[in-house]
């Protein structure tokens, strides 16, 4: 069996394989500010009175929060009662919230081997935990809350050995947008992308979440990770015992892609397209004027993130011309940043540190961008109008290359800021 099989087949108890169709009983299922409030509404109108399992549901309002518009915060207000009359306690409101799929793992409240099921397509993040997870939709979420069940067909896995180490400045993002111009934004389209080979105990738990995070950019149901020392490692500080899980040798595999991680150059998703990448040193020759830079949302919003974007901010100012901003990705990490120094480091630089929120990410607040206007984000997204007006551009790199970019207004490698030394 692949990873896939193995663990639907745990929650079968019977081994299954790809093409089934399985109803299964899914462990967290989770909605934010902006699809919560439809599953809400199609809960009652299919006669909802109680939710299956208070404890087995998790609301993040992250979107609009902190609200931005009296609509936002009747949105959030609908949440709030929700989960006072149905007794869920796991509500994140505002100074304990975090972008929801930074904030679950943080919390032990998914686990590896879970099914988890969000109201949201980059709740593909937790496959990085080597747990079955995949976004749906509002009436979807609705029907967990009614049954505690979902069904699916079971996806076919495409098999991505991993050889190497990272060279300087490379990261997750780099590997998994190269992934993407590989695949195509259509070329996973309902199967597992499901990464393994030597390679993989050199990718750190930060990288891999941004990895598994953007699984669903190339089409995937999600991205899976083996569970492994170092997931063992991450899930024993949270208190939670899990069991190491590999694919066996003799799985079977629709597709199979070998990438070897020192090979791998720093890369830069174009406009529209996350697929639309090219190496950041050839980016840089087009000298493209950055109006915006924004490090953090749910892809790249943790510790590794700010501490190699703090690195090479650190005693420099962002070019004149650019507005930065930084987004942690939960309220731990603001105040492990505080704590570090790095906080300190982005304001001297100019920055603006924000409290966690999705807003600048899908265009909602606190960083929109104008008519004409071009982005360098850390995100997952660039799709037409993205982060603001319909003619305003977003291109996607790692935190340490938009760290850079900000200095020089313009896309620029980092050896670029380092050789300036």
């Amino acid at each position: 069996m692949n990873l896939t099989e193995k663990i639907l087949s745990n929650k079968a108890n019977r081994p299954v394989k790809s093409g089934e169709f399985l109803l299964l009983k899914v462990d967290i299922a989770l909605g934010n500010d902006i699809t919560t409030p439809v599953a809400i509404d199609e809960f009652a109108k299919n006669g909802g009175k109680s939710v299956f399992e208070p404890d087995r549901i998790a609301l993040i309002p992250d979107h609009f929060t902190p609200n931005k518009d009296i609509e936002s915060a009747m949105q959030v207000r609908k949440i709030r009662q929700f989960c006072r009359k149905q007794g869920i306690k796991k509500f994140f409101d505002v100074g304990r919230v975090g972008i929801e799929h930074v904030l679950l793992p943080e919390q032990g409240i998914v686990k590896s081997g879970d099914l988890v099921i969000g109201a949201d397509s980059h709740t593909c993040t937790y496959g990085a935990l080597g747990a079955f997870a995949t976004g749906m939709g509002s009436t979807d979420l609705a029907g967990v809350f009614l049954t505690g069940k979902v069904w699916f067909k079971v996806p076919e896995s495409i098999k991505i050995t991993i050889k190497g180490k990272f060279n300087k400045y490379i990261s997750g993002k780099d590997l998994i947008l190269k992934i993407i111009s590989i695949l195509g934004v259509n070329g996973a389209n309902y199967k597992t992308l499901e990464f393994t080979g030597e390679g993989v105990q050199n990718i750190s738990m930060d990288s891999r979440f941004t990895i598994a995070n953007m699984a669903v950019e190339c089409g995937a149901k999600t991205g899976l990770f083996p569970v492994d020392d170092l997931t063992v490692r991450y899930e024993k500080e949270r208190n939670i015992t899990v069991t190491k899980m590999f694919p066996d040798k003799n799985a079977k595999y629709c597709r199979e892609l070998d990438i070897d991680l020192s090979e791998l150059e720093a890369q830069v998703a174009f406009p529209f397209l996350p697929s639309n990448t090219k190496t950041v040193k050839i980016a840089q020759k087009e000298k493209i004027k950055i109006d915006q830079v924004v490090i953090g949302s749910c892809t790249n919003g943790r510790m590794e993130d700010l501490r190699i974007a703090a690195s090479l901010l650190k005693g420099r100012k962002i070019f004149p011309d650019v507005r930065c901003i930084v987004f942690p990705g939960t309220q731990k990490i603001y105040s492990q940043a505080v704590k570090e120094g790095l906080v300190k480091i982005f304001i001297d630089a100019e920055c603006a540190f924000s409290t966690p929120t999705c807003g600048p990410c899908l265009g909602g607040h606190m960083g929109i961008l104008a008519k004409g206007e071009k982005a360098l984000s850390t995100t997952n997204r660039n799709f037409v109008g993205r982060m603001g007006h319909r003619e305003s551009e977003v291109y996607l790199a790692s935190p340490v290359v938009a760290a850079a970019t900000a200095l020089k207004g313009f896309i620029t490698h980092p050896d670029e800021i380092r050789s300036e030394i």
